[in-house]
């Protein structure tokens, strides 16, 4: 192969001719596949990381096994699961102790009010009150976390609090759901925080909304999945910085504004209940013959749900379909 062919390649086209290369070779060398397609040094390494990042291939001392695309696809979507699960198990332990701390123990006094106090509210004029109070008080850092996008009405006032903050040498992170990439307003009003100084990251999962300020003041929801429950407003140090160290692993965990997943790849918001039900069960592994039982229809509708969840993808195959779905957090949820 001329050296201008390869070049014409670029990134995920070079990995797939590297794989197919060592399927249709079996016992080949990675590095025999390199020159015979006169890889640069740069371009083997990317081929190399990339193809082991989906599990498709699996380095040894002499070669690279390749792995067969169903079982990476399976491998990679049970790691993403367990991760999922791991992360929700977190989230649960630290609401059960907060419960306990927000409960008898505190209204016991077993720790001086002046150190931590914790308020259920449900009012949210309340809440607002003490977001307002918020604007003017924090000195340091505030560190926010958001499940979905913004309210309209609520984004200007975002801004003058940025450009409030900021003038003031005041920190301010914020992390959302990738999903709120796919909406053009939210986009729009992310770059103009950005451009404050604001520090933006997006996650497949934000486990619940979230407020921190200066390692001294706190708000959450008392049931992450209830947009409309009841609040827990919490000061104090001791307290507040069990949050900011979740804070700071899921932070840690999100990807920096700009490298985030390309927003030309299509988020799967179009699927319907069925498409997302046989999407999650074929990532489950389960065969067509199933799906069709399970969903009580044909398997040529199967087929034709299956397609359409490819084509909402922007998916070439049934393979690159679980892939982004993967990336884009559709998977975040059982099969029927």
């Amino acid at each position: 192969m001329s050296r201008n062919a390869a070049v014409a390649r670029t990134g995920s086209e070079q990995a797939l001719a590297v794989y197919q290369e060592l399927r249709a070779r079996p016992g080949t060398t990675f590095d025999q596949v390199a020159d015979r397609l006169e890889l640069s040094a740069d371009e083997r390494q990317r081929c190399r990381d990339e193809l082991a990042s989906l599990g498709l291939t699996t380095p040894s001392p002499d070669s690279n096994a390749v792995v067969d695309p169903d079982v990476a696809l399976l491998r990679l979507l049970r790691r993403e699961r367990d991760r999922l699960q791991e992360r929700l198990a977190a989230t649960s332990r630290a609401h059960t102790a907060l419960e306990a701390l927000a409960g008898p123990f505190l209204r016991a006094g077993a720790t001086p009010r002046g150190e931590i106090e914790v308020e259920i509210v449900d009012d949210p004029h309340r809440v607002r009150r003490s977001l307002a109070d918020l604007t003017d008080s924090v000195r340091t850092a505030a560190h926010f976390m958001h499940t979905g996008s913004v309210r309209r009405e609520e984004l200007p006032g975002e801004l003058a609090q940025d450009r409030l903050w900021a003038d003031r040498g005041v920190r301010i992170r914020a992390m959302y759901s990738r999903r709120a990439a796919s909406v053009p307003e939210m986009v729009q009003h992310l770059e103009k925080r950005a451009a404050l100084g604001v520090e933006v990251r997006f996650a497949s999962v934000v486990p619940m909304n979230m407020v921190l300020a200066d390692e001294n003041f706190a708000l959450l929801p008392t049931d992450p999945h209830d947009l409309s429950s009841a609040v827990i407003l919490a000061r104090g140090p001791g307290l507040v910085r069990s949050y900011l160290a979740l804070y700071e692993y899921c932070w840690t965990a999100a990807a920096p504004y700009g490298e985030e997943e390309a927003p030309a790849e299509k988020g799967g918001d179009g699927l319907s209940e069925q498409q997302r039900a046989a999407l999650l069960m074929l990532a489950s592994g389960i065969k067509d013959e199933q799906i069709a039982k399970n969903l009580g229809v044909s398997l040529r509708t199967v087929s034709r749900l299956l397609s359409e969840v490819m084509q909402e993808l922007g998916a070439a195959s049934r393979f690159e379909a679980g892939v982004k779905a993967s990336r884009l957090g559709l998977l975040d949820g059982e099969a029927p």
